[in-house]
Formats: structure tokens, sequence, C-alpha cells
């Protein structure tokens, strides 16, 4: 059953790439998306506290500098920098950029916090610049957007601090407040930078085809706004929750890293995203790194809301 939640979750978060692109391409910007998500995710974690867990709503003050830093660094500038990097770069691609973190984070635990981690992280690392370099196709007259792959290496960069600060504060206090706290600190961070007051509230009615293969399907954007929000991004976080419940961190982990093979599929099926064999074979050397990496810090693999959990959990051990 763990399995099947942490797939279903990956599953979500792939497709969502997906949808995050058709919603941008019907004209809010980035930041403007990256608001009415942060928003609606901490409203639905603040209800959800709020009706089983209100004490959670209690942190210090301390906490409370942490999780505005983990709200606007690992939360409001990772959501905007992905959006970004999904308008300038085939999903999976631009996915796969930020999915480098897990590597930083292994890195970063053995140079900064002496973690023991296994050899096999180096080779990770061997196999992700090989494999990037064919999905650039570097010295083949690559396509890439240049814009859109750095954006999608500082969504790396974003999402690296989202592991690192996520994962001990999720000891301290509970992961939906976590959720919650971060994400409401994006949302005042957005509120005062995203425009989302510029929007055209017709718009939000306006017919939005869905394009590629659905092209015939047409949705008023508020819909699409609806499942960015629920169903692509907090229904896979509470999946990956009950995912722990049965499952150990690594395994966790290495079943999320399939959202990056997800979106793929998705992007490739729905928007017609396809890549040449060049760099499959590519995508699949930085799959296989991103899996090692998860299984070389004996503390457990990194995810963005599965492997802080499984700390937690042996962190609230006698």
């Amino acid at each position: 059953m763990g399995y099947l939640f942490a797939l279903l979750a990956a599953l979500l978060f792939g497709t969502n790439g997906s949808v995050t692109k058709v919603i941008i391409e019907a004209g809010l910007t980035p930041t403007q998306l990256t608001f009415f998500r942060v928003v609606s995710v901490c409203l639905i974690a603040g209800v959800w506290l709020a009706i089983g867990n209100r004490a959670a709503f209690r942190i210090s003050g301390r906490q409370l500098a942490v999780m505005a830093l983990l709200g606007v660094a690992g939360v409001a500038l990772l959501q905007w920098t992905y959006a970004v990097a999904i308008s300038l770069l085939p999903v999976g691609i631009a996915l796969l950029l930020e999915y480098l973190a897990v590597l930083a984070v292994a890195v970063i635990a053995r140079v900064f916090f002496a973690e023991r981690v296994k050899p096999r992280l180096w080779v990770a690392i061997g196999l992700v610049l090989v494999g990037l370099a064919l999905v650039a196709q570097l010295g083949a007259g690559g396509d890439l957007s240049v814009p859109g792959v750095l954006f999608g290496l500082a969504a790396a960069a974003t999402l690296t601090i989202y592991f690192i600060v996520g994962e001990r504060q999720v000891t301290a206090t509970s992961p939906m407040a976590v959720a919650f706290w971060s994400m409401g600190f994006a949302a005042l961070f957005w509120a005062m930078s995203s425009g989302w007051w510029q929007v055209d509230p017709v718009l939000l009615v306006e017919p939005v085809s869905l394009g590629g293969s659905l092209e015939a399907i047409v949705v008023p954007l508020w819909v699409l706004l609806a499942w960015n929000g629920v169903l692509g991004s907090f229904a896979p976080f509470l999946l990956s929750f009950l995912a722990l419940k049965h499952l150990r961190a690594t395994a966790a982990g290495i079943a999320a890293s399939a959202e990056v093979l997800f979106a793929f599929a998705v992007a490739w099926l729905w928007l017609g995203e396809g890549l040449d064999a060049l760099q499959l074979a590519g995508a699949a050397l930085v799959l296989v790194a991103i899996v090692l990496a998860q299984t070389a810090r004996p503390a457990g693999a990194v995810d963005a809301d599965l492997a802080s959990q499984e700390m937690a959990r042996r962190e609230s051990l006698p």
C-alpha cells in the first residue's frame, strides 16, 4: 500500500508540471500562478490543522524565523523558478534539473555536516554530468533554452534549501505545520510582488483548451488552478505522508523519484514534448544517478515530504 501511495503522489506531482505549463500559456505569469498555488496549500493545511491539531499553530519565535526563511527561499522562490523553467523548457527536463537537489543535499551532508555518505554518490555525480551533457546535446548544437536551464538549476538550488531546512524543522513540529507556515510566508512574499491584483477576474472563467492531444477539451481557467493547488500540490503532499506509514524513507524516496518519469510520460502523451534517443539516454542516466544519491545517505533518502517524515518518526522513538 505504501508504494501505491508514493507512486500516486509522484504521478500527481509529475502531471502537475503539464498543468502548470497550460496555465501559464493561458495568460497567468509564473509569479501569479505561484501565489495562487501557495495560498491554496496554506489554506488547506490551515483547515487541516484547525480540525485535527490546533497545537501545531503554536511555534517559538526562533521557529517562526526559520519558517520565514524556508517559506521565502525554499518555497516561494522554488515554485517560481520551477514555473519559469517549465515555461521555457520541456516539462521533464525542467523537473530533471530541479531534482539535482537530491545530489546537492547528499554532497552538503558529507561536506558540511560530516555525515557518512556511501561512495556511490561520486558515481552518481559522474552520471549526472554525462547525462546532462546528453540531454542538452552539448557540442551538437543543442537548442535548449539557456535561461530555462539556468532557472531549472535555480530551482534545484532552492529545492536544496527546502530539503535541508525543512528536513530539520519537521523534527521540531508536525509536517503539516511546516506546510502551513512555510506556504504562509511564501504567500506573504508573493502577495507583495506577484501582481496577483492585475489578474482580470474574467480570465478565471475564460475557457482554456488543454492543448496538445487534449486540445478538444476546454475548461475554465479556475478549474486548472484548482487542480494545481489541490490535486497537484496538497493531495500528493498528503499521499507522501501516508506512504511513510508503510515504507522506509529510502524506499519511499526512490518511489518518489518516479515523478520525473511521470513528468516525461505525461508531457509526451499530452503536450507532445518528446526527446530524441540521445536525450532519453541522458535522462535515464540522470534518473539512475538520482536513485543512487537517494541511497547514498545511511540516514535516509531525501524527498520534499517523505524523508523528513522518516526522520521525525525516528526522533520520536524512545
